[in-house]
């Protein structure tokens, strides 16, 4: 049963912005906090940002005042505002629902299947 589903992924030059979206279940969108992870090319994958129910949110410093995640409990939906993309953003993003706790976030086993997003010129 597919649980996470992403989209929004392409190709963007630098200094573009992207929206990644990710359409959850709402059994998983309620009772987990969400976050997005990347994975570029022989590198290990990172938590880019995480948004609890309550409005917490946590962001790599790499992506700080870039990057907002927001929830949208309608539609039981996750996004990923991107803006002033560069290229060493270049990566599969991935979707993942976990446990926020004490302002870090811990991925559980719900792993959508990435979108890759690509910055280049």
């Amino acid at each position: 049963q597919v649980q996470l589903v992403e989209s929004g992924g392409g190709l963007v030059q630098p200094g573009g912005s992207l929206r990644l979206s990710c359409a959850a279940s709402r059994s998983i969108f309620t009772l987990y906090a969400m976050g997005w992870y990347r994975q570029a090319p022989g590198k290990q994958r990172e938590l880019v940002a995480a948004s609890t129910s309550g409005g917490s949110t946590k962001y790599a410093d790499s992506v700080k005042g870039r990057f907002t995640i927001s929830r949208d409990n309608a539609k039981t939906t996750v996004y990923l505002q991107m803006n002033a993309l560069k290229p060493e953003d270049t990566a599969v993003y991935y979707c993942n629902a976990g446990i926020y706790r004490s302002g870090n976030y811990y991925p559980d086993n719900y792993w959508g299947q990435g979108t890759q997003v690509t910055v280049s010129s």
